[in-house]
């Protein structure tokens, strides 16, 4: 792993020192760069395709709650959201671009898995949102229309369709901060990140005229997935500028953001050593010098209350904070678009589903003692809490044991435990996996349903509003509603 490590370092800092004109110039306007390397760009396009994203998913998801004010996503009180990818995508496209003047398929190979997640990433947050003029550049079509969201969904599998297809190229990569260079494990993400887009639709039968649980078992059958956790689909953290984890030096983990006892009460009741990885004891447990894996030394807060009665918990020394390590330290554990323990689960339903065949209780489990790995190899000092031993005690108990039934309960505890492997992971999933299915179980406030969707961003009011109101029309009768309901959901 540390050869590893030093090999992509080793790529990052060459790129860094050879070529910062270059980069700074495709930073600025990658559309007037005549003539690029592909491997120039590759690196900040992979950055911005797999990064965190922000934690606002925690809150959302009931995982974190603030203290000193009203978070918008704890209290589902968002807006808009950004269009900001655009403007990766444009690289990526340059990238592409350069990848076909130069013969280098790889390049483009690879572009087109980009492509596919960051569309997806934008259709499944806004809904209709511009696909197939986006990238012709301001002077052929500066104001590109919307394209329904089910026909940006078809876009991305058959992006990923490409990708798989031409990815048989045997060139190495270079600049690639994510493999390392490995065509082999690109190959596995993008076959198993087919799956991951087709099991979020899950409540279509059919995406244009793609059946989704057909061609699911097909790339299942097809094989060549993520194997193990070597080939998590992660980004992984240096501490150097532009590189270390995105919460280091974070003031609000370090002041007023405490667990959810919604989350904290799940692993309580499992008896789940992870919390020891995600949490901090209350400052009460730890002045009577409780041992960390006393689990009556965590509490958290209630997200759904006005957070002037958290902040009772904080004075009374009975709430936890998030674990120190998510905040001091600048390298912590990479972060996952898809990790193996994610796919594990996502087979799990599949199996649940009768997409494919196969025991869906295998799945699960192998799905656990995945994270468990991950937390072995990643949490620092923390290993012992994560053997082979503790994952099999921890999957014997009643209440974790895969009890099988109707689809309804399997559904439940696949999605239960997958939301514990989500804790700063894998960006929205888990949120939308509630939005999809209704689990995992979030506590709600009174009268108030979770969000489906984001609003537009005002630049897309300013500058394409045309475009944009005939979307809004087509969608939700002209109101840019936040619990409108797209398409993927209905």
């Amino acid at each position: 792993m540390k050869k590893y490590i030093k090999i992509v370092a080793l790529i990052i800092a060459t790129i860094s020192v050879g070529s910062c004109q270059d980069l700074d110039k495709l930073s600025e306007d990658p559309n007037k760069v005549k003539e690029a390397d592909p491997y120039l760009i590759l690196p900040n396009v992979s950055k911005s395709a797999f990064a965190l994203g922000g934690i606002g998913k925690e809150y959302a998801s009931r995982m974190i709650i603030q203290t000193d004010g009203d978070n918008s996503n704890q209290y589902f009180k968002w807006s808009s959201s950004s269009f900001g990818s655009y403007k990766d995508l444009l690289q990526v496209q340059k990238m592409m671009d350069e990848a076909k003047r130069t013969n280098k398929e790889e390049y483009v190979a690879v572009g087109h898995f980009l492509k596919a997640r960051m569309f997806y990433d934008l259709a499944i947050t806004f809904g209709d949102v511009p696909y197939s003029e986006a990238l012709k550049g301001e002077d052929k079509i500066p104001f590109p229309k919307y394209d329904k969201q089910e026909d940006v969904f078809v876009g991305v599998l058959k992006e990923l369709e490409q990708a798989a297809i031409k990815i048989q190229n045997k060139n190495a990569l270079r600049g690639d901060i994510i493999y390392g260079g490995s065509i082999e494990k690109w190959k596995r993400l993008i076959n198993s990140y087919q799956l991951k887009v087709l099991m979020s639709l899950s409540k279509k039968k059919t995406v244009g005229t793609i059946n989704v649980a057909e061609q699911f078992a097909k790339v299942y059958n097809a094989g060549n997935l993520l194997a193990n956790n070597s080939d998590n689909g992660q980004l992984t953290y240096y501490d150097q500028a532009g590189s270390r984890y995105p919460q280091f030096n974070s003031s609000s983990y370090g002041s007023s953001m405490y667990m959810s006892g919604t989350f904290i009460n799940l692993l309580k009741d499992l008896k789940d050593p992870r919390l020891f990885a995600f949490a901090q004891q209350t400052a009460g447990a730890m002045e009577k010098g409780l041992p960390i894996t006393d689990f009556s030394g965590y509490n958290g807060g209630d997200p759904t209350v006005p957070y002037a009665e958290n902040e009772k918990l904080v004075q009374a020394k009975n709430i936890s904070k998030v674990k120190s390590r998510y905040y001091l330290d600048p390298t912590n554990e990479p972060t996952n678009i898809l990790s193996y323990s994610e796919l594990q689960f996502i087979l799990a339903e599949a199996a649940a589903r009768n997409w494919i065949g196969g025991d869906a209780a295998d799945f699960y489990y192998k799905a656990i003692s995945a994270n468990f790995e991950f937390y072995n190899t990643y949490a620092k000092g923390m290993a012992s809490y994560y053997t082979k031993q503790a994952v099999e005690e921890y999957i014997a108990q009643p209440t974790v044991k895969y009890q099988g039934g109707n689809l309804d309960g399997q559904l439940k505890q696949i999605l239960t435990q997958k939301y514990i492997t989500m804790f700063h992971q894998s960006n929205w999933t888990i949120y939308y996996d509630h939005l999809r299915t209704g689990y995992p179980e979030f506590k709600l406030q009174e009268g108030i349903t979770p969000p489906t969707r984001w609003q537009y961003p005002q630049s897309e009011y300013n500058r394409n509003q045309s475009n944009l109101q005939q979307a809004l029309n087509t969608q939700f009768g002209g109101a840019d509603n936040i619990c409108g309901i797209t398409w993927w959901l209905k």
